[in-house]
């Protein structure tokens, strides 16, 4: 097996302006903050991002980074409405494609498939029609018990050109293991993209992955993956159950700082400069 290991810089040099970007994690809940982080160091932009949104949208949105965002919402969880999101949107600043959290799923697995579209009742009878008018509906060519032909939402493949997802273990080969309660949809974000790129906690010896969890803990395959960073604490300040939770008071501080002034205190140059100023801020705090 090919050795996948490299840096979260090496991963933002192979990409581009104008791509669109997958993001895994659930909210404010194992994100791959330190990619986005080393994305937020550099000049891309143009972005169309596809997310079940977090601080991943809001930062990469107060930036201006994003173009075009495609995601069912974006919040903090103990925060309900992502701050820097909401002003983008009310700016508006980026063009918004919301969708139903299970049509999200379904456009993920269509593009998993390399299907143009996958048919889905979601949506039907909701103002997601009428705010994505180039959605369509497709009708059943089967009838049911009632003789009738079904119509149903006929939800895109989200194709991706990259995704950037965070687990809690990973081997060199890029197969990734998620320890927490939830698996999210990290795994059809890799499926659905040319190239994805998986940070972890801690990389270790293939063996290791079956020895401390079940093999349905294997997440992420390597076939999907192409490239592996070993990120501890990588998911900051959201959560990796069971790794570390998430961290709340700094959240309060992001959703209360304006941008330019967060940026300036904690981006930092790498994520080794993001830690201490983290570090040294908690610190003050106490």
């Amino acid at each position: 097996m090919s050795d996948k290991t490299m840096s979260a810089r090496d991963v933002v040099a192979r990409l581009e302006s104008g791509m669109t970007i997958g993001i895994g994690g659930w909210g404010s809940r194992r994100k791959p903050m330190a990619l986005v982080r080393a994305l937020l160091r550099s000049e891309i932009t143009a972005l169309t991002v596809v997310s079940y949104g977090g601080p991943d949208v809001g930062m990469l949105a107060a930036a201006g980074r994003i173009r075009k965002l495609v995601a069912p919402f974006a919040t903090l969880d103990s925060v309900p409405l992502e701050p820097n999101f909401r002003a983008a949107r009310e700016a508006g600043a980026l063009e918004l494609m919301e969708v139903d959290e299970a049509m999200f799923m379904w456009g993920l697995r269509a593009a998993a498939n390399r299907l143009p579209f996958l048919p889905v009742r979601a949506g039907i009878g909701s103002d997601v029609m009428r705010v994505n008018p180039s959605l369509r509906t497709v009708t059943s060519p089967y009838e049911d018990e009632s003789g009738h032909h079904e119509t149903l939402v006929a939800m895109p493949a989200l194709r991706l050109d990259a995704a950037l997802v965070h687990v809690n273990r990973a081997d060199r080969a890029g197969n990734g293991q998620y320890l927490g309660p939830d698996p999210y949809f990290d795994d059809l974000f890799c499926e659905a993209a040319d190239t994805a790129y998986l940070s972890c906690e801690r990389i270790v010896d293939t063996a290791e992955l079956t020895k401390a969890a079940p093999p349905q803990s294997l997440l992420v395959k390597r076939l999907h993956v192409t490239g592996v960073v070993e990120a501890p604490g990588g998911a900051h300040f959201t959560s990796c159950a069971p790794d570390h939770d998430r961290d709340e008071v700094f959240q309060r501080l992001y959703a209360s700082t304006p941008w330019p002034e967060f940026a300036e205190r904690f981006l930092g140059d790498d994520e080794r400069a993001y830690r201490s100023a983290v570090a040294a801020w908690h610190e003050e705090e106490a």
